[in-house]
């Protein structure tokens, strides 16, 4: 019954999103999302589990560390056409600022209930959906969600999000290699309270807007 309707609020939540945002009109060209580094975490063995939800392992009843946050946006192209069949996959530290990747700093003390990767499907309105939560800092980087998109004759293409108004983003390398103010600001988001919700639980919104058609 937990699986059962942890999977109905996935969906329910994912067919709402939309809803949540109202989306500005498109009167010109938007901003292309910039390409970033991929790091050298991307996992090199994927979890068993890799859907949408990275809070809860399978039908696990004990959820994982840290702020949970709900991260979703539309993938499309430069005139705002929603990119359907676009895998985007997402992969961060847990609570602690550990990696899934076995060359991860300080493996030992990973969260093993903090799943670390999922992936998710657009379908027609170029709409994607995950529950993770917000990212934490680790050596030598601002907090950050690696995001991926993959589709059918493209090579995968690659970015990372951040948070606005953390101070190291200021000073995070990666970051100012973004020399354009309008595709650097376009990365950096805000995090905020979930509407209606007393739990705690964070929103963030992350547009994707990729360089070619859907009919490309």
């Amino acid at each position: 019954m937990h699986l059962l309707n942890r999977r109905r609020l996935l969906k329910n939540f994912t067919l709402g999103a939309a809803g949540l945002w109202v989306p500005g009109a498109f009167a010109e060209a938007l901003t292309l999302t910039p390409r970033q580094t991929e790091g050298p975490f991307y996992p090199v063995n994927l979890p068993l589990d890799t859907d949408n939800d990275l809070i809860v392992l399978n039908d696990g009843l004990t959820p994982a560390l840290g702020e949970i946050t709900h991260f979703s946006g539309k993938v499309t192209d430069v005139k705002g056409a929603p990119i359907r069949n676009a895998v985007v996959e997402i992969w961060q530290v847990d609570h602690h600022g550990v990696y899934i990747h076995e060359g991860s700093d300080g493996v030992e003390k990973r969260d093993k209930n903090f799943q670390g990767f999922g992936r998710f499907l657009t379908g027609s309105t170029g709409e994607y959906y995950f529950r993770t939560i917000k990212p934490v800092r680790y050596p030598g980087r601002t907090p950050h969600i690696h995001v991926a998109v993959k589709m059918k004759g493209h090579k995968k293409w690659t970015t990372q999000c951040y948070i606005k108004g953390e101070k190291q983003n200021d000073t995070d390398g990666v970051i100012r290699g973004i020399k354009d103010e309008k595709q650097r600001a376009s990365v950096i988001v805000d995090f905020l309270p979930l509407p209606g919700v007393k739990t705690g639980e964070l929103a963030a919104r992350f547009d994707i807007v990729m360089g070619y058609t859907p009919e490309a």
